[in-house]
């Protein structure tokens, strides 16, 4: 059998990555420096020292090319790393596509989402700092969920703000929460004083990623025993990632194949840079001429209709400052099944390097994932989460867009997730009930009038 006809490429358990990739090393200049969110001065780490143990602030600001995986997190990722690299051929086939796809999945593990390969290591960070109790925000619930496992297996308190819609849309990833042991809350609350703030302004809020990471960031700055975890956006969280495209690599050098395109879907960023990056390194030195595609809601069009400039990770402002791809921190998506997708802002590094031309970003409709969604699943067998869904919509239009060309092209995309806690949205696509968001331009220039005015 030839190497390219190959299905399903697997690892040896040896093989699981030692090192995490940062990119910090590569980047052609300097990332841009974060500033307090409370003083609008030049944030140093001692400014994060309140929520973050000094590991992970030392990752954040690290220009080293590789970080050691400690023990500990390399033998809890061995439950499920390295995970498998599949050649979608039953998807080409309905195609009729000379392109060959190939996707990293990373759904195989009991939280079903790649948010695992940071939350392990986050909670093993806080472990050895001391500290008792970990507070963090969730979308969709993937990162919760990860989080829940992760602080459990340390044994770490958890809570967790759950953004309201999701909270509703998805009773049973709360439940897969509190099933690990974390206490979980719908966002906005009366638990903080932001939260009471938005509920007074906004009392039918369906809240946002912005206004729970401000719930979470409060608990721990309040609290010496608790610390935040961000689930995406920040350096040390995209770094964890780059376990995935690691992997891949090799997975890839053993088909005898390189890729000539790499897509993944794009909220904050840590799912499009663990795929990304290890490949990006080439790209940056001009060794190679990969395009790389992150792809976003049209509810929520952070790289495609956002500015690059210095704004707030947090709708209350308490979180670092950075220079990015945003929306404005006020902005409210509209309640769409994505949920991990409704952040307003993108990672800086990712903002970089797409505002530096090294990265191509396109949104679409949710209906439109979700016919990709469903081929996939009828094709393929596996039921893709929508975020992920998103990624496979761009992997099979570049697929169709080589038929006419006959152009044997190589795609290679993320399967963050799987979908078996979104049936609900699943059942409303196929009752014909599920509706396309629409994105108000005048909300989004109104959001960005509030832009931070630094020093």
């Amino acid at each position: 059998m030839s190497k390219h006809n190959l299905k399903k490429i697997i690892l040896h358990e040896s093989e699981i990555p030692r090192q995490w990739y940062n990119i910090m090393a590569d980047l052609p200049t300097p990332i841009h420096p974060y500033y307090s969110g409370q003083t609008l001065k030049p944030a140093v780490p001692e400014d994060m020292l309140a929520i973050f143990p000094k590991s992970l602030i030392e990752q954040e600001f690290s220009t080293e090319r590789y970080i050691d995986i400690p023990d500990p997190v390399r033998e809890m990722y061995k439950q499920y790393r390295p995970t498998p690299l599949y050649r979608a051929t039953e998807l080409e086939k309905i195609l009729k596509t000379p392109a060959r796809i190939y996707y990293k999945y990373e759904g195989g593990n009991a939280t079903g989402s790649h948010k695992l390969n940071t939350a392990i290591a986050q909670a093993y960070y806080n472990k050895e700092a001391g500290i008792k109790r970990i507070s963090t925000e969730t979308g969709a619930g993937q990162w919760g969920s990860a989080l829940a496992m992760a602080c459990q297996h340390f044994g770490l308190d958890l809570e967790v703000f759950m953004v309201r819609c999701s909270f509703d849309q998805k009773p049973f990833r709360r439940i897969f929460m509190e099933t690990y042991g974390s206490r979980v809350f719908s966002s906005p609350t009366d638990r903080t004083q932001c939260g009471i703030k938005i509920r007074e302004q906004y009392p039918d809020t369906q809240g946002s990623l912005g206004i729970a990471i401000s719930e979470a960031v409060e608990v721990a700055a309040m609290n010496a025993d608790t610390n935040y975890s961000l689930g995406s956006v920040l350096n040390h969280v995209c770094m964890h990632q780059t376990v995935i495209g690691l992997e891949a690599m090799t997975q890839l050098e053993m088909a005898d194949e390189k890729a000539d395109v790499v897509i993944a879907c794009a909220g904050g960023g840590s799912n499009f840079s663990g795929i990304a990056f290890p490949f990006m390194k080439d790209k940056l030195k001009g060794r190679s001429d990969i395009r790389f595609v992150a792809v976003e809601p049209t509810a929520c069009p952070t790289l495609t209709k956002g500015v690059y400039e210095y704004d707030f990770g947090d709708t209350a402002g308490v979180a670092p400052i950075a220079k990015m791809y945003t929306l404005g921190a006020g902005y409210m998506p509209q309640s769409i099944h994505a949920g991990g997708l409704r952040y307003h802002g993108m990672a800086p590094i990712i903002s970089k390097l797409y505002n530096e031309g090294y990265i191509e970003a396109k949104a679409y409709d949710q209906v439109n994932v979700f016919e990709a969604a469903m081929l996939f699943a009828r094709t393929e067998g596996i039921v893709p989460a929508p975020e992920s869904a998103h990624a496979i919509r761009a992997a099979i239009d570049e697929a169709v867009s080589c038929v006419d060309s006959g152009e044997e092209r190589v795609i290679l995309f993320n399967l963050s997730g799987n979908g078996y806690f979104d049936m609900y949205a699943y059942d409303m696509y196929m009752r014909g009930e599920m509706k396309d968001s629409s994105v108000d331009d005048n909300e989004i220039k109104r959001s960005l009038e509030h832009l931070p005015v630094l020093e």
